[in-house]
């Protein structure tokens, strides 16, 4: 079976800032989001009402440029932390 190595799966180089979060290093996209999800999991930072807002702290708030974004949202702000 052959690799997939386009769009979400080609390895992009996370910021340091978003690096501080997900690790170093070369990672596709879709791991990226994943290693997002298991810190926001284990930090407890989906919103306790509304579980799609995301309250930032010191760290993801570097990420994202402010305190609160949807999950819809977050990708938009990931896409600024790659290259």
């Amino acid at each position: 079976m052959a690799t997939k190595t386009g769009g979400i799966h080609k390895p992009v180089t996370p910021s340091a800032d978003l690096a501080a979060v997900v690790g170093k290093g070369p990672m596709p996209r879709s791991e990226i989001v994943s290693k997002l999800w298991e810190y926001i999991k284990k930090n407890n930072l989906q919103d306790s009402k509304d579980k799609r807002q995301i309250n930032a702290d010191a760290a993801l708030e570097k990420v994202f440029g402010k305190k609160s974004v949807s999950m819809f949202e977050m990708n938009k702000h990931v896409s600024n932390h790659v290259k």
